[in-house]
């Protein structure tokens, strides 16, 4: 009988390096890639063809506010001039895991927004982004 380790990819098997940096305070990530599509019509009712077109790049980082503030200062004060590469790497080999690397070339931060509520234990500050090129097992 085969034996096999089912074991999945888990939160405390992804790594980002962000800049050179390997951020400790991370909590949450989403990237996405999208292209433009519509249908081409010509004779008749029907599409004769889809049509592609540009591709986006996007995603947003969650972080502790810590992690935020050392961005700001290698910002000189704001994250919005800071031009990033971001390596998300995801596994664990020595528990059995392949190792998975994306790579977001060139992100740059669209907005910086900090909010805090009475009775806050820590704050998480989300930074939306774009990005040149989203690059899986790069």
């Amino acid at each position: 009988m085969a034996n096999f380790d089912s074991r999945e990819y888990e939160w405390a098997d992804l790594t980002l390096i962000l800049g050179g940096r390997d951020i400790t305070g991370i909590r949450a990530v989403k990237y996405k890639t999208s292209i433009e599509r519509e249908p081409l019509y010509a004779k008749g009712r029907h599409p004769h063809s889809v049509q592609s077109g540009n591709i986006k790049y996007e995603g947003e980082i969650k972080l502790l506010r810590s992690e935020y503030e050392a961005l700001v200062k290698s910002g000189n004060g704001t994250v919005l001039g800071l031009s990033l590469d971001g390596l998300f790497n995801y596994g664990n080999p020595s528990e059995g895991n392949a190792l998975t690397t994306t790579r977001a070339s060139g992100i740059r931060f669209l907005e910086e927004e900090v909010s805090d509520e009475q009775g806050s234990k820590f704050q998480e500050i989300t930074l939306p982004f774009v990005c040149l090129r989203i690059k899986n097992n790069a």
